[in-house]
């Protein structure tokens, strides 16, 4: 009784409008909140927002001139979000100066629909926010990052447009019995001094199996970086939770056996999966878009990074001229404090459209979390394009083709021809072929006609070879050697019949 009143007590804090703030206090509430029942923001929405499709939606907008940072010299600016069509529940912003946290109160009269005044709400709270910076050149200040819906987040480096995201968590993620989405309910922003090259935030997060205390320190540049600490306390046993997820789009590329009647050669926001393992091993795991959902965990102590990564940023082999996937971010993890035991799992939904993401990759713990204990993260976001935030040194996996088995015009339907580019790194010192060798595994399955040639457009080499599936499922890894060093990445992909 007396731990109910503490926490009551505690919670009642944050209904006052300025108060001391520290992140400690964050954590505090988070683990006050997973003593209590989980309680839903269940309160409707106004009938014009309640039912307002997304097109309509999207043509609300903040007016910049209103925002609490603007015309102040600052290197940052927030503009808000507005509640409505899919996103019905209010998030409470708070601003930190001087250590003081006070409410960035709702105002209707800061937005637009379309060209008209919105209608006069009172009352309702934000949907999200998104922060501005001069990213690109001193005079205009770009969209930075994004905070709208659940846990979800998104980011740009310089010279980059918004395609995959990042979330706070993942709860039951890839499971039969559906997933939990945990949301942020509560942010505070540390108001930026003149000249500031970072800035700081908080969240508060909220499910019904979990709560959460998150810190960000966001560093803008040519790569944008995330530090991000992450208390969890969790109110019931969870056996499946993802630790830093990434939520990314791939309809189909160059590897995808059956494509869709779309002028495009390619359309995805990330091409694959990247990870630097404990054991030092770096591989690439290509994205498909099967009609099956495909998961694949990569076991692990202490990964050492992982990655969604849009590696191929050709214009030409996508045609989009407005979508332009070739400018899409990849979005590196870095933990800053080891993992522990668990899996980098990746997960492949089917998809028949491009504006659903359909791809998942998160560290899984390998122990569930339990009721009553304090669970803490620590980890590096890396949003870039061109700067690589890692330093493998081994030749890349630029592509990936698949096709029909055989040699010389013969097709051999059974067998399944793979054609692997690799490119870069200590492959790009190797100027004869003779001393490269191929070095290519499968489990429930037979592989052969394997050979390894130059490719003149990569200035690298190629690894093909035929492959033939004894069950219904089955995992490839392939990679080059010069003697007994690996000088390219392990290229690894599941086959599903």
């Amino acid at each position: 009784m007396k731990k109910f009143i503490l926490c009551v007590l505690l919670l009642l804090l944050y209904s006052i409008d300025t108060y001391a703030f520290s992140f400690s206090d964050v954590v505090a509430k988070a683990n006050a909140l997973s003593s209590l029942p989980y309680k839903e923001n269940t309160e409707a929405l106004p009938p014009e927002l309640e039912t307002m499709d997304y097109d309509a939606y999207r043509s609300i907008r903040y007016q910049r001139e209103k925002g609490p940072w603007y015309n102040q010299k600052l290197p940052f600016e927030i503009q808000f979000f507005h509640l409505g069509s899919l996103f019905k529940h209010p998030v409470r912003v708070y601003e930190i100066v001087n250590n003081q946290a006070s409410p960035l109160s709702y105002d209707s009269l800061a937005f637009r629909l379309g060209d008209e005044a919105l209608f006069p709400f009172s009352n309702l709270g934000y949907a999200g926010f998104r922060l501005h910076y001069p990213l690109n050149r001193k005079d205009y200040l770009d969209e930075l990052v994004v905070f709208l819906g659940a846990s979800y987040f998104r980011g740009l480096g310089a010279g980059q447009k918004y395609g995959l995201s990042a979330r706070g968590l993942a709860v039951d993620t890839g499971l039969i019995s559906g997933e939990e989405f945990p949301s942020f309910t509560t942010f505070w922003l540390q108001k930026p001094k003149k000249g500031a090259k970072k800035i700081e935030l908080y969240a508060l997060l909220d499910s019904p199996r979990i709560t959460g205390a998150y810190s960000f320190i966001i560093t803008p540049g040519q790569t944008t970086t995330m530090d991000i600490k992450a208390t969890l306390f969790p109110r019931a046993a969870i056996a499946k939770v993802g630790i830093a997820p990434l939520t990314s789009m791939y309809l189909f590329g160059e590897n995808t056996k059956n494509r869709f009647f779309d002028h495009r050669m390619e359309v995805h926001d990330s091409d694959g999966l990247l990870i630097n393992n404990g054991n030092s091993e770096w591989l690439w795991r290509p994205l498909d878009n099967n009609p099956k959902m495909r998961i694949s965990s990569f076991v692990d102590q202490d990964v050492k990074g992982f990655g969604l990564l849009q590696r191929d940023k050709d214009a030409a082999h996508y045609m989009d001229f407005e979508a332009n996937y070739e400018q899409r971010p990849s979005i590196w993890v870095t933990p800053i404090k080891p993992f522990g035991s668990g899996v980098v799992q990746l997960i492949e939904l089917p998809s028949d459209k491009e504006i659903h993401d359909n791809i998942v990759a998160m560290f899984v713990p390998q122990k569930p979390l339990e009721p009553g204990q304090k669970y803490e993260y620590e980890y590096r976001l890396s949003w870039f394009k061109d700067k690589i935030p890692y330093d493998s040194k081994l030749g890349e996996v630029v592509a990936t083709y698949t096709g029909l088995g055989g040699v010389s015009g013969v097709n051999e339907p059974e067998w399944t021809k793979f054609v692997i580019d690799f490119a870069g790194g200590k492959l790009g010192k190797v100027k004869d072929i003779a001393p490269l060798k191929a070095d290519v595994e499968v489990q429930h399955g037979r592989i052969k006609d394997v050979v390894v040639s130059k490719n003149p457009l990569t200035k690298g080499y190629r690894l093909t070879f035929d492959f033939q599936a004894k069950e219904n499922i089955a995992e490839i890894r392939a990679s080059l050697k010069q003697g007994d060093d690996i000088v390219t990445e392990i290229w690894s992909y599941q086959w599903l019949k």
